[in-house]
């Protein structure tokens, strides 16, 4: 258990990522946090956004760790997120952890050790479970409204043109350039996680390959492919389908099956809206068929609707707040974390192999993550040695000429002048 905290001052924060910084300011103030420090190698954007905050920068990790903070939020590189998770347990610092929770199996076990042995939070960032229409889906199935969950979608389509995934991928090897379809899952995987309960124990992972035909594909820098589709086989033996990627069709969507009825966040008009389902057969007299209403937040409703990313950003820093003055570590805990992200990992070791079903080790046991301690697999160039895995289910790409010579343009306008 976390050690609890002195409530009368703020909980000084520091954030790695000046770009999340301007955004987690937001969320801090009302949650009874303070940005204090912020951290990047881009020293440019740096020095202007702290002065445009008035915090303190650091262009050097370990020496932020030394700041008067009481927590950090990492908002770096999708794939280095656990090392500097860990080197922030060990400074004694809290910490709450944008996606992914770790890149590899073994930074997953060495993570949850960390924490574990660590007297401090962590929380794991995934703001989609937040949102309006997932909270009131979880309310409701708490309460037993359809039953028991059965099956399960979540679907997390993000189509954008090639100069604006350019504008936020600057360099050849940044990590939306490379990473591979399966792993940026857990906006889709999480809602239904956390509606329910229940965590997956086998995927199997389908990629959509890389599609020469579609100009926000060849035009743009990335070496993999058009979307995934992972099948999660849950504990409870339900069935969850995750979709994301960038197909046409920009939006984010979860459904709800249960034995009794069925829940989903609606597909036209306003998407905040809930439809609840019930046969007609099974529905209480006087009671309809179909429901279809805009809920509240169950609390904060003002905060939140004010926050980013549909008012999962204020409730992330809540409930990591929350967590820092109770001592109690939260709902999104380092367990739940590694779950949503080696789903990912492990679906992308099944696209590879026609397929086939992978299982998601359970890292609450020390017996289970000794096996899987030194696992490193991982796509990322930096890293790249026999047995590594490509980033497509196509091979190793290489982006076209054209692309080159827009991502030049782009990335200069952004202040970016390397390769």
């Amino acid at each position: 258990m976390a050690q609890k905290r002195n409530k009368q001052r703020p909980i000084r924060v520091g954030v790695v990522g000046v770009g999340r910084g301007r955004s987690f300011i937001r969320a801090a103030e009302a949650t009874g946090m303070e940005l204090v420090a912020i951290c990047d190698t881009w020293q440019e954007r740096l020095l202007a956004e702290g002065s445009a905050l008035g915090v303190t920068t650091y262009s050097e990790y370990e020496k932020f760790l030394t700041h008067d903070m009481d927590a950090v939020v990492l908002a770096n590189f999708f794939h280095q997120h656990a090392p500097f998770a860990i080197k922030a347990l060990k400074a004694g610092k809290h910490v709450m952890s944008e996606t992914a929770a770790c890149h590899t199996l073994g930074e997953g076990v060495a993570l949850a050790r960390a924490v574990e042995k660590s007297s401090k939070i962590y929380m794991f960032a995934e703001n989609y479970p937040y949102m309006v229409y997932n909270q009131e889906m979880r309310r409701r199935y708490q309460l037993g409204d359809i039953g028991e969950f059965k099956y399960g979608e979540g679907e997390y389509v993000h189509p954008d043109p090639p100069e604006v995934k350019l504008a936020r991928s600057c360099g050849r090897d940044h990590w939306r350039n490379w990473i591979p379809a399966t792993y940026y899952c857990t906006h889709s995987i999480a809602p239904v996680m956390y509606i329910t309960d229940t965590r997956p124990v086998k995927v199997n992972g389908f990629a959509v390959p890389f599609d020469f035909a579609d100009p926000s594909k060849t035009n743009h820098m990335g070496r993999a492919d058009t979307a995934a589709v992972i099948i999660c086989r849950m504990d409870n033996d339900a069935v969850l389908k995750s979709l994301h990627g960038g197909l046409r069709g920009h939006g984010n969507y979860v459904r709800i099956h249960g034995n009794q009825g069925v829940m989903e966040n609606t597909r036209h008009g306003d998407k905040q809206r809930l439809r609840v389902w019930r046969e007609s057969w099974e529905k209480c007299q006087g009671e309809p068929v179909e429901t279809v209403y805009k809920p509240d937040f169950p609390d904060h409703h003002q905060q939140a609707t004010l926050a980013g990313h549909g008012g999962g950003d204020f409730f992330t820093s809540y409930h990591f707040a929350q967590a820092i003055l109770t001592g109690e570590q939260p709902y999104l805990d380092v367990y739940r974390g590694i779950d949503m992200s080696i789903a990912g990992i492990q679906a992308w070791r099944s696209a590879l192999n026609d397929s086939a079903p992978m299982q998601v080790p359970d890292f609450r046991r020390e017996s289970v993550r000794r096996k899987y301690a030194k696992d490193d697999w991982s796509p990322d160039p930096q890293r790249k040695k026999k047995g590594q895995p490509a980033s497509s289910v196509l091979g190793d790409l290489e982006p076209s000429p054209a692309a080159k010579k827009l991502a030049a343009k782009v990335w200069a306008k952004q202040g970016y002048l390397g390769e």
